[in-house]
């Protein structure tokens, strides 16, 4: 079973930033990630997507030019570098990922597998 473990959540100030990690077991190798994201009341929103070996990612205009999702193979991480953050960005952040080398990838929910527990993001004006 794939587990995906998520930390770096936490509080920030407007304008400040913070870099969220997920890992998985040396056992599995990530192909295809994600970042989502859901705030109370809101749905879910797909934030950042990526895959390895591929140089183009996808990112919701809302995070567009201050959010960054990469990955480090060698440590099985995927990242995801929030910049001048908007008190807007307070939500619960998801990491999702596949681990199948034919994945498909995407800022769509139903593309993933496998998702972290989630890390709490807060941002005070």
């Amino acid at each position: 079973q794939v587990q995906l473990v998520e930390s770096g959540g936490g509080s920030a100030q407007a304008g400040g930033s913070l870099r969220l990690s997920c890992t998985t077991s040396d056992t599995y190798s990530i192909y295809c990630m994600a970042w989502f994201r859901q705030a109370p009341g809101k749905e879910r929103e797909g934030v950042a997507a990526g895959r390895v070996g591929v140089t183009s990612t996808y990112y919701a205009d809302s995070v567009k030019g201050r959010f960054t999702t990469s990955h480090d193979n060698a440590k099985n991480t995927i990242y995801l570098q929030m910049n001048s953050l908007k008190p807007e960005d307070t939500a619960m952040y998801y990491c999702a990922a596949d681990v199948s080398p034919g994945c498909r990838w995407g800022l769509l929910a139903s593309l993933y597998n496998f998702w972290g527990q989630g890390t709490q993001v807060t941002v005070s004006s």
